[in-house]
């Protein structure tokens, strides 16, 4: 049987199908120019390069590390951005939600401008991006989420609080909005650094499950 893809593995993780736990290391081709990196499961690892998978494997067994960690650890890490001359980016906690229907939870006005900051950066890592903003964002008071087709065409979401909005569960509410903004049939994917602990729990607050870590290598700086 022919081995699935990764955004295969990833339509089964999003429904609550893994990979065997068996210490295994899966190496599958990148689904696009721009996506590389490192996706780990329980006890199995997922590398998406178009280098050899053979360079990966032996690489990954000269690491001093143990063989669990390896793929996420930084030496296997740094000789893969050497191999590829791309940047490590952070090593993030993925998380999915199921899509809800109905509106979001909350009033947000799209957000027009090309050369809003968000936008800027989405567009360096997404496609079919919209953004939107809460009231009062533009007074440092309300929020923004950023929602795109990302790795291997899902859906990814991002938010940002405004520094006189935090501690009211904004952050809560606009991870939940974004349930409600992806096409009925779909989930909503999101990364939180793993140190950012008010991120993780409002995320996990607004129902989306940890699915695993995952790193990306990036063509210049993440």
């Amino acid at each position: 049987m022919a081995t699935r893809g990764l955004r295969e593995i990833l339509a089964d993780a999003g429904g609550g199908v893994f990979p065997p736990s068996d210490g295994s290391v899966t190496v599958v081709p990148q689904p696009s120019p721009r996506e590389a990196g490192v996706l780990s499961f329980s006890a199995h690892a997922v590398v998406f390069t178009d280098e050899d998978p053979e360079w990966v494997r032996a690489t990954l067994a000269a690491t001093p590390s143990d063989p669990l960690a390896a793929p996420l650890c930084p030496p296997f890490l740094s000789a893969f951005a050497r191999r590829t001359g791309r940047e490590n980016g952070n090593i993030d906690l993925l998380t999915v939600a199921d899509r809800l229907p109905g509106g979001p939870p909350l009033p947000l006005a799209p957000v027009e401008d090309l050369e809003h900051p968000r936008v800027v950066r989405a567009l360096r890592y997404r496609e079919d991006v919209r953004v939107f903003e809460t009231a009062g964002e533009a007074a440092g008071g309300g929020g923004v989420l950023v929602l795109g087709r990302g790795v291997a065409g899902r859906w990814e979401c991002a938010i940002e609080v405004g520094a006189a909005a935090r501690g009211r569960g904004l952050g809560r509410a606009l991870a939940l909005a974004a349930r409600h903004l992806v096409p009925e049939g779909d989930v909503v994917w999101s990364q939180q650094a793993p140190g950012n602990a008010t991120s993780v729990r409002a995320f996990q607050a607004a129902g989306y499950r940890p699915v695993g870590a995952e790193t990306l290598l990036v063509v210049g700086r993440p």
